[in-house]
């Protein structure tokens, strides 16, 4: 039997906590895919995604988790025995050089220190010195370690190169859309993807992929086997019919649209700032307690990992806090597994938010 259902204070990098107003509208009667409200709705999500994402490019909603997307990404632009370059400051961009790998490109990792951002200059010596590349793929926000890589000054020296050697711009954007500023086509990337239960507030099982006019070209010209996500089946279904190829996830798209809604009635400027205030908000709070960023500099609005006190394991203050707090954080990922707890503030998180985590730590530590 399933245990008693406990709802606790989410505080984990996703899924966030959805707010009421928003899984209210979850509860609107299903609605026909192919039907015309579906259709209405599809096409406000586009439209309002694209303000986020601030492109004037393609852009589609699959019914599918993060990694989904960034599968998608990867199977539509790439084919087998193309170089493609991994940046890598943690656990995300390392599953991105997987996937590549596992639809048979030839990846080159270029691998930093976790706690670390990538280094634009690194960057670009690496795509100076070597063959060209077919693409790079790079997360923007890692949440593994807390860091915030700068992606516009990346895109910079890598689309400074002469357009024989300039290879596609292939983002994942999954923690950091709406977290914080991602100007895709102002900063030249080609595809970015993002998904549902980040920094929108609304549940798991939506993600979003867009793709640049350089970066559709290369979607046309991919050999990788795929079916479920093949970008160009959902171009000529909501092209020709406005409408998805495969049942999407209806009840999630309620409450995307409302969240994306809410998003761009805040204001995008006001949603960065907010996530940025709230993140130096917890970091303060931490300090205070003895605990410090995993991170070195580049800090994410939207997860602060740190490092244990002294005499604690990450597992036993996860659950004292959820057992005698009910608040839930996450644990670190791979070698960080035993030193390190992440923290989520991205969403709808406030300061209010945080400050019960920072009363039952300061308890908790004494």
């Amino acid at each position: 039997m399933l245990p008693e259902f406990e709802e606790l204070h989410l505080l984990i990098p996703g899924p966030t906590a959805v707010p009421e107003d928003i899984r209210h509208v979850m509860t609107r009667p299903m609605t026909n895919h192919r039907g015309p409200f579906y259709k209405a709705l599809l096409a406000e999500m586009v439209e309002m995604a694209k303000q986020v994402f601030q492109t004037q490019g393609r852009l589609f909603v699959l019914t599918s988790s993060g990694t989904g997307s960034m599968e998608a990404a990867i199977a539509n632009t790439i084919s087998p025995g193309d170089r493609v370059l991994g940046i890598s400051i943690g656990s995300f961009g390392k599953r991105f050089q997987i996937i590549a790998e596992r639809f048979g490109a030839e990846v080159t990792p270029l691998d930093f220190e976790w706690g670390e951002a990538a280094d634009p200059q690194k960057v670009a010596e690496v795509l100076e010195k070597e063959p060209p590349f077919h693409a790079v793929t790079i997360t923007h926000n890692e949440t593994s370690t807390g860091v915030l890589n700068p992606l516009e000054e990346i895109c910079a020296v890598i689309n400074q190169l002469p357009d024989e050697k300039r290879p596609l711009i292939i983002v994942d954007g999954i923690s950091s859309l709406g977290a914080a500023n991602l100007a895709m086509d102002a900063w030249g990337c080609d595809v970015v993807t993002t998904a549902s239960q980040k920094a929108w507030g609304a549940p798991p099982g939506l993600a979003f992929i867009a793709v640049s006019d350089r970066g559709w070209d290369a979607v046309q010209k991919a050999q990788s086997p795929r079916f479920y996500f093949d970008l160009r089946e959902y171009e000529r279904y909501f092209v020709n019919k406005g409408e998805p190829p495969w049942t999407p996830s209806v009840s999630v798209a309620y409450a995307m649209h409302e969240a994306l809604r809410q998003v761009l009635e805040e204001g995008l400027e006001n949603v960065f700032a907010r996530h940025a205030r709230v993140a130096q908000y917890t970091r303060e709070g931490l300090a205070q307690l003895g605990m410090k960023p995993f991170a070195r500099g580049h800090y994410s609005p939207a997860v602060t990992a740190v490092r244990v006190p002294e005499g604690w394991s990450p597992q036993e203050l996860r659950r004292r806090l959820r057992e005698e707090y009910k608040i839930e954080i996450a644990g670190g990922q791979g070698h960080l597994a035993d030193s390190v707890v992440r923290i989520g503030h991205l969403g709808k998180v406030t300061e209010a938010d945080i400050d019960p985590l920072l009363e039952a730590l300061a308890r908790i530590l004494g």
